[in-house]
C-alpha cells in the first residue's frame, strides 16, 4: 500500500506481546513511550510517538515490549477511539493488528472503531470455531461484526480441506497466501518479502495484491 504512495500507519495492538517492530526493522520503543503514551495523555504529539520505517510512506505505532501488562488494564473504548480517530486524520490508511483476546479492550475496541476487518486462518479444523467464538463474543457486547466476514488464509499447503465450510459460516475467502518459507524467514530479519525479494512467488504476490485492492478501492476510508 505504501508503495502506491499512500501514507500508511501500522498499529500493533498486541499490547502484551508486540512484535511488528521486529518485522519492520525498527528499534523497540522505550518503556512508557509509543502507544501507551498516546493513550495516557491526549496532549501528546502523535508525530513524536509514531516511528518511521525504512520504507517510504510506511510508519509504525507500537507499544513498548518493556511495558508492564497491568499498565494496559485501565484503558477504555474512549481511549482507543481517540487514538484511532487521530490516526485516521493523519494517514491515508491505518492498519491495525488486532490481538485475538476477546475480553481485552484493545481487541474489541479495534473491532468497534475500524471500517473493515479481516480474520486470518489456516487449513485447520479449529479455524472456523475460533473465528465464530471471537465474533460471537463481540456481538454479545454490542459490537457489529458484519464488517469481519473476510477471511485471509495463510500458509496454505493445499491440503484436503473443506473450504466450503467458510461460505456456510458466512465468511468470504478473499485471499489465500501459500506457505513461502523465504517470506517467513525474511520477515524475521525485518525485511518485507514483497519489497525485497527479487524472486517472488507469483501466487503469493497476486493474493497480496487482491488484499491491497480491497483496502485501497474501498469507500470506507482508513
Amino acid at each position: 500500500i505504501s508503495q502506491k504512495g499512500l501514507n500508511t500507519c501500522i498499529v500493533d495492538f498486541k499490547v502484551f506481546y508486540p512484535n511488528l517492530f521486529q518485522f519492520l526493522n525498527v528499534p523497540p520503543n522505550k518503556k512508557g513511550t509509543g502507544l501507551i503514551k498516546l493513550l495516557k495523555n491526549d496532549r501528546v504529539d502523535f508525530r513524536e510517538e509514531i516511528q518511521a520505517t525504512k520504507y517510504d510512506h510506511l510508519y509504525l505505532l507500537s507499544p513498548s515490549p518493556q511495558d508492564l501488562i497491568e499498565e494496559y488494564f485501565d484503558f477504555s473504548f474512549d481511549h482507543i477511539d481517540r487514538v484511532i480517530s487521530n490516526l485516521k486524520n493523519m494517514f491515508d490508511i491505518v492498519l491495525i493488528d488486532v490481538p485475538n483476546n476477546p475480553p481485552l479492550e484493545f481487541c474489541l475496541g479495534a473491532m468497534k472503531y475500524c471500517h473493515m476487518g479481516f480474520l486470518t486462518g489456516s487449513e485447520r479444523v479449529e479455524t472456523i470455531g475460533n473465528a465464530m467464538k471471537l465474533l460471537d463474543f463481540a456481538s454479545s457486547v454490542g459490537i457489529s461484526t458484519a464488517k469481519f466476514n473476510n477471511i485471509i488464509l495463510t500458509n496454505v499447503l493445499n491440503l484436503t480441506y473443506d473450504y466450503k465450510v467458510f461460505n456456510d459460516a458466512g465468511f468470504k475467502i478473499i485471499a489465500a497466501l501459500p506457505l513461502v518459507k523465504l517470506a517467513y524467514s525474511r520477515a524475521l530479519e525485518g525485511r518485507l518479502y514483497v519489497k525485497d525479494n527479487p524472486i517472488m512467488d507469483k501466487y503469493y504476490y497476486k493474493n497480496i495484491e487482491v488484499i491491497i485492492k480491497v483496502l485501497t478501492n474501498s469507500d470506507m476510508g482508513g
